[in-house]
């Protein structure tokens, strides 16, 4: 197969996956709000943010934004350092109707590959994305565990974060470091392990 026609098979699962059917009466762009502000960390957990993640305007996101606040799914939480900074977070109503989510057949379908198989499948898609997101000149989302922003003194005080955001000068918990973020600048992914146990987190 050639690019175009691998590049056509992306294109249809991702359209056939992002819910055809109104599933508990939610629209396609709702869904994929929703999707987004479960994976985003705090620090992109904003209508800005969420608009670049989908590659569209400020306005578009910002009525999906409002119809999911307005049905009690998105709820606005305010910075404690600048007033006029919000986070948006879901509900918990929100988290319950995620559960009959439509993408979740696609998680089912990339669950089924084999590990092997899944391993060169997200290279590969990685790859892709960060092509296309630099030839249109659009951030390059990801997680902490391979960017570059990601610190850690290998060690961990009582009550005190094992790993840091070098671009926020925040500290991260390891609960944080799967978070989609908007500062992603891809780096060299590293293995994140427990600074108490020892092990890998779960």
């Amino acid at each position: 197969m050639n690019g175009r026609a691998n590049a056509e098979l992306v294109f249809h699962l991702g359209r056939i996956a992002s819910g055809e059917g109104l599933a508990e009466r939610m629209t396609a762009a709702q869904w994929a709000a929703l999707r987004y502000f479960a994976q985003a960390n705090r620090f992109s957990q904003t209508p800005s943010a969420f608009a670049a993640f989908h590659a569209t305007t400020r306005g578009t996101a910002s009525q999906t934004i409002k119809s999911l606040e307005t049905q009690g799914y998105l709820t606005r939480i305010r910075s404690e350092g600048d007033r006029r900074s919000i986070r948006l977070v879901l509900t918990e109503k929100a988290r319950g109707i995620l559960a009959n989510d439509p993408f979740e057949s696609l998680v089912r379908a990339a669950d089924s590959l084999p590990p092997s198989v899944q391993g060169h499948f997200a290279s590969a898609l990685r790859r892709m994305l960060g092509q296309v997101a630099q030839e249109r000149c659009k951030p390059h989302f990801g997680t902490c565990t391979s960017c570059q922003h990601l610190q850690s003194d290998g060690c961990s005080q009582e009550g005190q974060a094992p790993y840091a955001c070098g671009f926020m000068s925040e500290p991260l918990f390891l609960e944080e470091l799967d978070g989609v973020c908007i500062n992603f600048i891809e780096g060299k992914p590293v293995t994140v392990k427990d600074p108490v146990t020892g092990t890998e987190p779960r």
